[in-house]
C-alpha cells in the first residue's frame, strides 16, 4: 500500500488528532511515533533511514498516511518516493509549540530525552536536527519557521495543504475531497494528557 497522505509537520501540531480525523476520512491506517513504541521491530528500519538507507516500503508497509516524528523528519524523502500523496502540514503557533515540547516530548521525563538504551540510536536520528539546542527557544522557534518555509516552498501549492487543527474538518475535507463528517473533530493528546499518560506508565512508554 502507497502513503496517500504524508505529513510533514513537526511534533506537538496535533498530530495525534490529526491521524484520527485523516482515519476518520478513509485514510488509515495512518502512521504515528505512537506506531514505533507499538511495533518495535521497526525501529531498526528507522535507524537505516537515518543513515541514509530507507525501506519505506517495509515502513509503511499496511499504512495508508504518515503524521508526525519520525516520518516528519523525512518528508522530502517521503514527497518524492510517493509522488501521488498529498502533503499536509500541520502548523500552530511556534513559541506555543516550543512550550508544549517543552513540557512533553522533549521534557527530561520524555522518552525522547530519557530513551532506554534499545531506543537511543533511534531518538538521536530523529533529534539530531537540533544538536545541543532542543531547550533553546530562539533556537527552536526559527528551526520550525525554516521548517515550515521549506515546505511552502518546495511543494506545489495543489498538492499542500498548510493545516492547523483549530480550523477543524472543512478544509482538510476540502483538500481531499471528502464529505465532510458529522462528528465533531478529534481532540486528542493535550499537554496535560500526554505528561499524565508519561507520569503513569514510565517515560519509556510514550503511547
Amino acid at each position: 500500500m502507497a502513503l496517500k497522505i504524508v505529513g510533514s509537520g513537526l511534533g506537538r501540531t496535533g498530530t495525534l488528532s490529526l491521524k484520527g480525523a485523516l482515519e476518520r476520512l478513509g485514510f488509515g491506517p495512518c502512521h504515528h511515533m505512537i506506531e514505533v513504541f507499538q511495533r518495535p521491530d521497526s525501529v531498526p528500519l528507522w535507524v537505516n533511514a537515518g543513515k541514509g538507507k530507507p525501506d519505506w516500503d517495509a515502513i509503511f508497509d499496511g499504512f495508508a498516511a504518515m503524521v508526525d516524528y519520525p516520518g516528519c523528519k523525512f518528508w522530502r524523502e517521503l514527497a518524492a518516493y510517493y509522488p501521488s500523496a498529498k502533503i499536509v502540514h500541520s502548523v500552530r503557533d511556534p513559541n506555543v509549540w516550543f512550550d508544549s515540547t517543552q513540557a512533553t516530548i522533549f521534557s527530561a521525563r520524555s522518552p525522547a530525552v530519557n530513551a532506554p538504551p534499545p531506543m537511543q540510536p533511534f531518538f538521536a536520528m530523529v533529534l539530531s536536527d537540533f544538536g545541543d539546542k532542543i531547550h533553546d527557544r530562539d533556537f527552536m522557534v526559527a528551526y520550525f519557521k525554516r521548517h515550515t518555509e521549506e515546505v511552502v516552498r518546495s511543494i506545489p501549492k495543489e498538492r499542500l495543504l498548510v493545516y492547523e487543527a483549530g480550523q477543524g474538518w472543512e478544509p482538510l475535507c476540502k483538500f481531499l475531497g471528502v464529505p465532510v463528517p458529522a462528528e465533531p473533530f478529534p481532540q486528542v493528546n493535550s499537554r496535560d494528557e500526554f505528561i499524565a499518560r508519561v507520569a503513569a506508565r514510565g517515560p519509556d512508554q510514550k503511547h
